[in-house]
This record gives C-alpha cells, sequence and structure tokens, in this order.
C-alpha cells in the first residue's frame, strides 16, 4: 500500500537518524523526498538510497540556522517537484551546558535550528498546500522539553518546548486550509542520541530504533491520520501516547492572599 503516492516531502535534517529513517519512509510510500542535511554528502547519500530503491529524491545541504536558509529548503523542493505535501521538521542539534556555563551563542544556535527552521518551512509551506488543497506538517518536540528535568539541557529543552508551542498555533491557523500540524516526541537511538543513552543491548536498540518513530510519521503524514491536528505523540518504543503540558483541576477562593495559599497550596498544585 504506497500511502503517499505523488505526494511530495521534505525531511530536515535527514542526513542520518531518525531524519534518514523518515525520509527512506516516506519514500517507501511513494513520495518523492527532498533530503536535507547541512551534511550535504550525507543528505547526497540517502537520496541516493531512495533512488536505487526505484524512488524519487533530491539532496540538499542547506544550513537551517537562518529563517532564509529554512525558507529556501522548502523553495528548492517546489522547484524540484512542483509543490510541498508533506513537511517534517526533524533538523536538531544538542549540546549540554550547566545553565552557568550557558552561553548565548550555544542558545541561539538551539532556537535557530530547532524554532526558527520550523517556524520558517511552515511559513513557506502553507501557500503552497493551501494551493494544493492541504497539506501534512510533522514537528519534533522532545520529552525534554515537555518535561524538563535533565541537567545542563536549557538551551535543547527551551527550543523544543517553544517547537510545541509553534505546532500548536500553526494547527490553529492551518485547518481552515487543510493544513493538519502535528509533532512527534520520539524516544530513539541515533547518533545525537547515543551519549544520553549510553551502553544499550541489542534488544535495547531494537525497541528504540528510529524506524519505528518513522512508522507514527509516514501515519501523520498520510490521509490515515484524517482531521488530526494539534496533536504530540509520544513514541517510546512499542508504546505510543499523547504528550502535552498539564493543568492541575486548581481549586477556588475569594482571593489567594499569602495565608490562603499556603493553606491550600496543595489544592491547586499537580498531583
Amino acid at each position: 500500500m504506497n500511502l503517499l503516492d505523488g505526494k511530495v516531502a521534505v525531511v530536515t535534517g535527514a542526513g542520518r537518524g531518525l531524519g534518514r529513517a523518515h525520509a527512506l519512509a516516506l519514500a517507501a510510500e511513494g513520495a518523492s523526498v527532498l533530503v536535507n542535511d547541512v551534511d550535504g554528502p550525507s543528505a547526497g547519500a540517502v537520496a541516493k538510497e531512495i533512488e536505487g530503491a526505484g524512488g524519487a529524491a533530491v539532496a540538499n545541504g542547506t544550513d537551517l540556522a537562518t529563517m532564509a536558509g529554512a525558507r529556501s529548503v522548502v523553495e528548492a523542493a517546489v522547484a524540484a517537484f512542483g509543490t510541498v505535501d508533506v513537511l517534517v521538521n526533524n533538523a536538531g542539534v544538542s549540546v549540554r551546558q550547566p545553565l552557568d556555563q550557558l552561553d548565548e551563542a550555544t542558545l541561539d544556535l538551539h532556537l535557530a535550528v530547532h524554532l526558527k527552521a520550523t517556524v520558517a518551512t511552515t511559513q513557506v509551506a502553507f501557500p503552497a498546500m493551501a494551493a494544493g488543497g492541504g497539506g501534512r506538517i510533522v514537528n519534533t518536540v522532545s520529552g525534554a522539553g515537555l518535561r524538563a528535568e535533565h541537567a545542563g539541557t536549557t538551551a535543547y529543552a527551551c527550543a523544543k518546548a517553544a517547537v510545541y508551542a509553534a505546532t500548536l498555533v500553526a494547527a490553529a491557523e492551518g485547518k481552515p486550509h487543510g493544513i493538519r500540524v502535528n509533532a512527534v516526541s520520539p524516544l530513539a537511538i541515533t547518533p545525537m542520541s547515543a551519549a544520553f543513552f549510553g551502553d544499550t543491548t541489542l534488544e535495547q536498540r531494537d525497541a528504540l530504533a528510529p524506524e519505528r518513530a518513522s512508522d507514527v510519521v509516514v501515519f501523520l503524514a498520510s490521509d490515515l491520520a484524517g482531521d488530526l491536528t494539534g496533536r504530540i505523540l509520544r513514541i517510546e518504543g512499542g508504546h505510543l501516547s499523547e504528550a502535552g503540558m498539564a493543568w492541575s483541576g486548581g481549586a477556588t477562593a475569594d482571593r489567594w492572599t499569602p495565608d490562603v495559599l499556603a493553606a491550600r497550596i496543595d489544592e491547586v498544585l499537580l498531583p
């Protein structure tokens, strides 16, 4: 079953890891794929792999750290294939720095590659998708942004949390135009995440293989997802859930003076 016959997909950060798996999976379902990665040779290798399997692909080595660069990636897909139907924002960086050592360049890099690139590619994809009657956008968030509790990840967690918000806003703006915007939060062992996992067994590597996340990306990119939009799907091996930022049930008072709050704080907080 070729779920994406005749569709054009853009995958950023597709030279290795999750992005490579996404590009190959989309191509296997019939999509023509623009394979973007700042490591141009890696992007070229993935494009050749797709072509070798009988698919259509072009490689793109543009750096997404500027909005102009990110926009040009979608424009390149339109120039090569005539339109864009699917956009997978996967490109990312991860540099650990304790908060007291975090420098501006590192913070800017994370915000640029994760947030600015996602916003800029979406900006360009929207009119092309709307003109074609709709489209599918799949962004990439992280448990590190939704449950920001790992030391040394301020830049990464903040950037990923921002992509979460950008996904929900884009879903609201895209809905009238038939554009569905969702995100995945994949727990996977990749070249970028390998250090986080440390030593792993063959069984663990299989359970957290990037291809498992790509199955979900293909679903969200296809008509099987229907009108699903504004959703964040957390993928942890064989376990799939919807993720979000929770609010407690809360409580009501005439006025939350410090003494009232001190007496009733447990009613306000999440369990």
